[in-house]
């Protein structure tokens, strides 16, 4: 019979979508009240990989991504979502968002994002919340995977998590000793 594992904490990110740069503003500062600081925030990019925003937040959409100074259990994600979910809500206008706000994690072996949308490569967590491998680390760089969203191909947004990932690692290191990487999926 196998025994649950020991997991190790994961690194907290967000990728932020969005048009008008006031509410960028004001959404990290939600964010850094819930999570903490961050410490790690990408460029900002063009969301234009797809136009599936567009009609609730308009044309010309920006993306970036944050990463948090505290590690959380990977359990946690599904709350964090229903917690960036009100964030979202708060900031709406008129019904509609005006960022978009996704929340995962990156591990040694995966960026993992949680969602509210159903596929069959998704896993429910909890209260309608599904997460999904998105990214997997392989030969010294994440990659993506067949259903991984087409701005997380790119190869900006690889680099990002790549950066986040060496970050996590010497955060592991630090805590947890020199083959702390080697025990984290």
């Amino acid at each position: 019979m196998g025994r649950p594992s020991r997991l190790l904490p994961v690194q907290l990110v967000t990728g932020l979508i969005w048009h008008d740069d006031t509410i960028l503003e004001k959404t990290r500062t939600l964010l850094t009240r819930s999570f903490g600081p961050a410490d790690f925030c990408a460029p900002v990019f063009p969301f234009d990989a797809t136009d599936y925003y567009a009609a609730e937040m308009g044309e010309g959409l920006k993306r970036t991504f944050i990463g948090f100074r505290c590690l959380i259990r990977a359990e946690e994600l599904a709350a964090i979502k229903l917690k960036t979910n009100a964030i979202e809500k708060r900031l709406s206008k008129g019904g509609k968002r005006r960022i978009n706000i996704d929340p995962g994690y990156v591990s040694a072996g995966k960026l993992v994002l949680a969602t509210t949308k159903n596929h069959s490569h998704r896993i429910l967590a909890r209260r309608g919340i599904f997460e999904e491998v998105t990214l997997v680390f392989s030969n010294g760089s994440f990659m993506p995977l067949a259903h991984t969203y087409p701005d997380f191909r790119q190869e900006t947004h690889i680099a990002v998590f790549n950066t986040i990932r060496d970050q996590y690692a010497k955060r592991l290191r630090t805590a947890y000793g020199r083959d702390a990487l080697s025990r984290c999926p």
